[in-house]
């Protein structure tokens, strides 16, 4: 069976949200991103964000704050709440927040988990009560998530593991750097005192 089942679909990117009084279905692909559908129960008006970072964004200096986990929370939230929506009546689900690039190390390898515990946390602040969540792990999800019925059709996507790209290319950045010629350095004093 298909998962738009003769709906208009939207699909959204990293740093966008959507919500409709209509039925429709909107889909993301997410690896380490954290896509959270909420849905009203009492007026069945659903929507979805994609998040690509935790925390608040500085409205000051981006352009696109969606991207970050309290922005997209409260676009989404708001949005909601003027198609007719009612914050008491809202429940989630969340998806994705793998660990997809296993060459990350640091703070990066941790990204997934991190929009994980955001979107958990804020929820709970928030009391909206999450019915349903498929999160970590290594692979990527696309989920369709029907905005009238609170449905998610979720399809794990294969994620194949490359060898790391410095390990095959050091011995050739080594051949190259032995290769190298003599470097001359300009003396940035001589040319103050020629006006250049």
């Amino acid at each position: 069976m298909s998962p738009l089942r003769g709906k208009d679909c939207v699909n959204l990117c990293i740093g966008e949200y959507w919500a409709s009084r209509e039925p429709a279905v909107i889909s993301t692909l997410l690896g380490s991103c954290v896509g959270v559908c909420l849905f009203d129960c009492r007026s069945r008006i659903g929507g979805m964000n994609h998040i690509l970072l935790p925390g608040e964004a500085d409205m000051g200096r981006f352009d696109d704050v969606a991207r970050y986990g309290v922005n997209a929370m409260e676009l989404l939230i708001n949005t909601i709440l003027n198609l007719g929506g009612a914050k008491r009546s809202l429940v989630a689900k969340v998806f994705g927040g793998a660990h997809v690039l296993p060459a990350l190390s640091g703070s990066f390898a941790k990204m997934g988990e991190a929009n994980v515990t955001f979107a958990f946390e804020f929820l709970e602040k928030e009391s909206i009560p999450v019915v349903n969540a498929d999160v970590g792990g290594r692979e990527p999800r696309k989920i369709y998530f029907h905005t009238d019925t609170n449905d998610v059709f979720l399809r794990r996507v294969p994620c194949r593991v490359y060898p790391r790209e410095e390990d095959w290319r050091i011995p050739l950045l080594e051949r190259d750097i032995s290769k190298a010629g003599e470097i001359t350095f300009f003396d940035s004093s001589k040319d103050d005192e020629e006006g250049v």
